[in-house]
């Protein structure tokens, strides 16, 4: 399981909150795999993450051209990454190979979120509390 904790925290609520969303529905989708049921979880996770990812890395990047953020080009071709990664795997999902798909959906939603937010997004929250 995903555990939130003050030091994945950014310091840009608005921020935070998402990913406080994001860490519930990939715990949703942990828990049911760790049940043998993570084929029936999986969908409603990538349906969520269809919206959340434009939403989410919309908010973030609104904010870095708002405030010019040095390192948006960086950071905004790290979303536009994710993003090719789990096109990849709803395509993969939908030719009906959930079972080879439910590893790499998990590294790729723990891994990738966890990495992004400690490092990327840490760095964007020190700057934008500078700003705001």
């Amino acid at each position: 399981m995903l555990r939130w904790s003050s030091r994945l925290a950014i310091g840009v609520e608005e921020i935070d909150a998402q990913h406080r969303e994001l860490f519930e529905h990939i715990n949703t989708l942990l828990e049911a795999c760790s049940r043998r049921r993570g084929e029936e979880a999986i969908f409603e996770v990538i349906d969520f993450l269809d919206v959340y990812i434009a939403d989410h890395f919309g908010t973030e990047e609104g904010l870095m051209r708002r405030h010019s953020y040095p390192d948006y080009h960086s950071h905004r071709a790290q979303h536009a990454k994710f993003a090719a990664e789990f096109s990849e795997l709803k395509r993969r999902l939908k030719s009906g190979r959930i079972s080879a798909v439910v590893i790499p959906t998990n590294r790729l939603l723990v891994d990738w979120w966890i990495n992004h937010i400690s490092r990327s997004d840490r760095e964007l929250g020190d700057f934008l509390k500078s700003r705001l």
